[in-house]
């Protein structure tokens, strides 16, 4: 853009001066098509202008044609159609020709769309990365519910969007407010809705089992009517901008530890967009008893899956091998898993409970399952030493495979470098593994030369095995206590005989 006065000086060099265009936009400063922008404005032709014929100059009556018909049809599909009635321009700048002649789709206007206290909420997920647990890389998906009349905030990340999480985000939703609102609207996912033919709805029936027991009315918004939803896709921006922006989540209990502090001040304190004169917080204080009552129970939405084990006592879930009593190998079973815990059941008879791990590759036992199987089949005893000490030390597969090939006893290294797994540590018995199979000798006496020279290195006495006749006293745990309380018994018995 150009000022007045340059505008004038243009005209006037123009008229006055008889300068060429080329001159007066070189003399100053700017650019041709400015001049001659100019001069057309003013009423002036700046001379003959040569124009290059386009090769798309006869294909526009056919595009011009072909829009007001289909006015949505991708330029794609409109430079394949001009390619076959001979058209050899390329299609970037197609696009733009297509982008010139489309007409614009007509204004529409849209009502403020205002609600009851209680009446309504609206819900939809916003996917936020991964994140890194172990060895497994989870997406991390944040469900987000906001209260239409007070936009009071509900926040809880997960690690998916499965049917379970969704059920369970609106599980803490409602415990957070204290009651349900009466209609809660869903944008068209699968979650809510599994089918949708003109007005007619499928909706998911796990969806609907959780409204009846809630008490509310779920209902989809119209499609491509995202602003029927518009306050819950303002509240995702909202989490993204002040909550998720610049921070780096370890773990998914802290991240949602945070996000529950955050809605409690942050977005609560924030003021109120149908009354910027008060809070969020103020005017769901308000809102509040207008919810629907809570029901006695929550809706059970731990995630249930049927599955069997194989010849091992383990089920594979999520990546993860959970442990179960070797009698009930080989059957079918029923596995319930929520944020923190795995529980296995047989015909309804709880068989295991474990913790969750959003790792991949782990194998979560219980002790009690392993000692059964083992006290059961003695020949376990020896697998069971391999398997323990291919968990502890990574390098333990690459020497038991040293040791076969150089036809050496299996079953007595097992129990040796048990034996020092016990003694030493898996910390220690993974670096002698490692140097003993740089040095080529991979053999039993060799690992344990290196662990004694390690010790003697820093000056630490060799370790002593002491025998149990219980093993659960292995388990027991002693804790030291403050030995300077013996002087001050030994003080007070000098003071006595004084």
């Amino acid at each position: 853009m150009i000022g007045p006065d340059k505008a004038a000086e243009i005209l006037r060099l123009f008229h006055a001066e008889q300068w060429r265009l080329g001159t007066i936009a070189r003399q100053l400063g700017v650019h041709h098509d400015t001049v001659r922008r100019v001069l057309a404005a003013a009423g002036q032709v700046a001379g003959r202008q040569w124009v290059r014929p386009s090769q798309v100059e006869p294909f526009v009556p056919f595009l011009v044609t072909t829009l007001e018909k289909y006015p949505t049809l991708r330029a794609s599909r409109l430079y394949a159609m001009v390619r076959q009635r001979g058209y050899r321009g390329g299609p970037d700048h197609f696009r733009h020709v297509v982008a010139r002649y489309r007409p614009a789709p007509p204004a529409e206007a849209f009502l403020r769309l205002r609600t009851l206290p209680g009446e309504q909420a609206q819900v939809d997920w916003g996917h936020f990365g991964t994140l890194t647990v172990g060895r497994a890389v989870r997406p991390l998906w944040g469900f987000v519910m906001v209260l239409s009349y007070s936009r009071r905030i509900y926040l809880r990340f997960f690690f998916g969007n499965a049917m379970a999480h969704f059920l369970a985000g609106h599980v803490g939703a409602f415990a957070a407010y204290g009651g349900v609102p009466r209609v809660l609207l869903y944008d068209n996912l699968k979650s809510a809705v599994l089918e949708r033919i003109g007005p007619a709805i499928h909706f998911n029936p796990m969806l609907l089992d959780l409204a009846a027991h809630y008490r509310f009315e779920p209902r989809p918004v119209a499609v491509a009517r995202g602003n029927e939803k518009g306050r819950v896709e303002r509240a995702i921006r909202y989490v993204r901008d002040s909550f998720f922006a610049a921070r780096e989540p370890t773990d998914l209990a802290t991240l949602n530890a945070e996000a529950a502090q955050w809605c409690d001040g942050v977005a609560a304190e924030r003021a109120c967009p149908e009354d910027r004169s008060r809070t969020v917080a103020d005017v769901f204080s308000a809102e509040r008893p207008k919810l629907l009552a809570l029901p006695g129970d929550p809706f059970p939405c731990a995630e249930r899956v049927e599955l069997a084990t194989g010849r091992t006592p383990y089920v594979r879930f999520d990546l993860n091998d959970y442990s179960v009593p070797h009698t009930h190998v080989r059957r079918p079973l029923a596995l319930f898993a929520d944020d923190a815990h795995v529980r296995i059941t047989c015909d309804g008879a709880l068989l295991a409970s474990h913790p969750r791990s959003w790792s991949r590759g782990e194998q979560i036992e219980d002790p009690a399952h392993v000692d059964g199987l083992v006290a059961h089949k003695r020949a376990a005893r020896h697998h069971r030493g391999i398997d323990r000490l291919h968990h502890a030390c990574p390098a333990a597969a690459a020497f038991f495979a040293a040791v076969a090939s150089r036809a050496g006893n299996l079953g007595a290294t097992t129990t040796g470098l048990t034996c020092l797994l016990d003694l030493y540590g898996p910390a220690e018995l993974e670096a002698a593994l490692q140097l003993t199979l740089a040095s080529g000798a991979p053999h039993l006496p060799a690992v344990r030369q290196v662990l004694a020279q390690r010790r003697h290195a820093l000056g630490q006495a060799p370790p002593i095995a002491i025998p149990l006749a219980d093993p659960r006293a292995r388990d027991l745990v002693v804790h030291p206590h403050r030995l300077d309380t013996y002087d001050g018994i030994a003080a007070q018995e000098e003071n006595t005989d004084d």
